[in-house]
C-alpha cells in the first residue's frame, strides 16, 4: 500500500510575503517654525525698546553731507543686533549709523509663539538744520 500525503503548513499572507509594501501609517505632518524670518521695517519699529540716536559726524556736518544710510540688519532671538552691513549711503554716515543702531534692543519677534530671528533693513536719515 502505498501513502501519499499532503502536509498542509499555515503560512500567513503578509503584503511583503506577495511582494507588495506595506503603507505608512497616516500621521499629520508637523510644519517647522522657521528659525528666521524677512520683517518690514515697519513691523520692526513697533518692537523697538531702545534706540541710540547716532552722532552726527563733524567731518560729513562741514561738507554739508546728508542723506539717507540703509542697513541690513539681523535681529536675535532675544532681540539684539547679531550682524549689521552697510546697503546704501555715505560712508561718513554709515559708520555713525552702524555704531548707534548696534546698540538697539528689540523685543522679541514671535512666530506661532516662538521668538525668531529677524531680517530686517533699517533707515537712518542725516539731515543738516537749515541757520
Amino acid at each position: 500500500m502505498l501513502c501519499v500525503g499532503t502536509a498542509l503548513v499555515a503560512q500567513e499572507v503578509t503584503p511583503e510575503s506577495k511582494g507588495e509594501t506595506t503603507p505608512a501609517p497616516a500621521t499629520t505632518p508637523k510644519i517647522a517654525t522657521p528659525q528666521h524670518v524677512r520683517v518690514s521695517q515697519g513691523v520692526t519699529t513697533g518692537l523697538l525698546l531702545k534706540r541710540v540716536n547716532p552722532k552726527y559726524p563733524p567731518k560729513a556736518r562741514e561738507n554739508g553731507i546728508q542723506g539717507t544710510v540703509v542697513l541690513h540688519a539681523v535681529i536675535s532671538q532675544e532681540g539684539d543686533i547679531v550682524d549689521l552691513t552697510t546697503i546704501s549711503g555715505d560712508p561718513l554716515l554709515a559708520k555713525s549709523a552702524i555704531k548707534a543702531v548696534k546698540q538697539w534692543k528689540y523685543r522679541p519677534y514671535l512666530l506661532q509663539g516662538k521668538p525668531v530671528e529677524v531680517d530686517t533693513e533699517i533707515q537712518v536719515n542725516y539731515t543738516l538744520s537749515g541757520g
